[in-house]
């Protein structure tokens, strides 16, 4: 296990430096190789963290740019993270970045998975930057570990870089990179803000089973940087 923590007095700084961090890892990628990749979740943590990155002064037309997960419902539903990512990332500088959905037209999530994996694998890989958040059971991109598909998103052996992911505690169909394609970074870090997520972080670690709490499957396997503030 290799978990570095970096932790701010609040979360202004944290979204401050975390952006500098950021933009300064996507602008070697693109010196280094021409193209750099950035992978984000949703939510509401990263939103001051979108906005802080979209203003970065660095070549956004060679960044390409996805999800770790996304809800399998029109990009109009609040509950989009396409939505959220172009509202407030894919704008200002950023806006000329390449946006690569996870979402098609299919109506179930399952038949849209070939497509998402052709659009993953048009990245830049492995990735230059990808940046996860945590639910409080554990369950981290949409790998849940209340639903049926969670051996399959964690098995290092199947190939798979995405899957459709059905939980029974949360609403709606998903579709999730497995745990390889999230390992195939050159940079992981893990967002969270709040006393209680840091909390659930450390029981989840201390040694919890990897199906019960996902998080934990990334961690015990690559370096990984927690960006944390109260």
């Amino acid at each position: 296990m290799a978990l570095t923590i970096e932790s701010f007095d609040n979360a202004q700084t944290l979204t401050r430096e975390f952006a500098a961090k950021l933009a300064d890892i996507l602008e070697t990628g693109i010196e280094a190789r021409g193209r750099a990749s950035l992978v984000v979740s949703g939510g509401r943590t990263p939103l001051a963290l979108f906005e802080a990155l979209s203003q970065k002064d660095l070549d956004w037309s060679c960044v390409d740019i996805t999800l770790a997960d996304e809800r399998w419902v029109d990009e109009s539903d609040d509950a989009s993270n396409t939505q959220l990512v172009k509202q407030n990332l894919l704008v200002n500088n950023a806006a000329a970045a390449r946006f690569i959905p996870l979402k098609s037209a299919h109506d179930d999530a399952a038949e849209g998975v070939n497509d998402a994996e052709a659009g993953v694998a048009s990245m830049s890989q492995p990735f230059d930057a990808l940046i996860l958040g945590m639910g409080e059971d554990g369950h981290t991109a949409s790998l849940f570990p209340c639903s049926t598909q969670i051996n399959d998103g964690l098995d290092m052996s199947s190939g798979k870089t995405c899957i459709a992911v059905t939980p029974t505690t949360a609403p709606h169909q998903r579709i999730s990179l497995t745990l390889p394609a999230i390992l195939n970074s050159r940079n992981i870090f893990l967002h969270l803000t709040g006393e209680k997520k840091k909390q659930v972080l450390n029981d989840a670690l201390d040694g919890a089973a990897e199906v019960q709490k996902p998080v934990t499957a990334v961690v015990n396997r690559a370096p990984v940087t927690l960006m944390w503030a109260p």
